[in-house]
């Protein structure tokens, strides 16, 4: 029942900015880390940024000083500020997270369906 929902993904220039943010619904106790992956055309599913419920975050070497990560665990939504891009960024970016639907269970990893993020001129 668990649902990740990915939005702010589109097209942008080289150097642009964009900010992805993904909402976790349904039947969660809680979330203990969420994160994003991104796969390019003819690679592998790569992992961008990830952060935890107390907020250690984790960022691909690709990415770090230009991407950020943050997180409003009230509203269980973890956003991706994504500023300088590249081509190279282009890529489907899929939310995940790691959630927990009951304080007896330790948990499993939930995806959405991801959102594509275009960088071109």
């Amino acid at each position: 029942q668990v649902q990740l929902v990915e939005s702010g993904g589109g097209l942008v220039q080289p150097g642009g900015s964009l900010r992805l943010s993904c909402a976790a619904s349904g039947s969660i106790y809680r979330i203990n880390a969420m994160g994003w992956f991104r796969q390019a055309p003819g690679k592998e599913r790569e992992l961008v940024a990830t952060i935890t419920r107390g907020g250690s975050t984790n960022y691909a070497d690709s990415v770090k000083g230009r991407f950020t990560i943050s997180r409003d665990n009230g509203k269980k939504t973890v956003f991706l500020q994504m500023n300088s891009l590249k081509a190279e960024d282009t890529a489907v970016y899929y939310c995940n997270a790691h959630i927990m639907t009951t304080w007896f269970e330790t948990g499993m990893n939930y995806w959405g369906k991801g959102t594509l993020v275009t960088v071109s001129s």
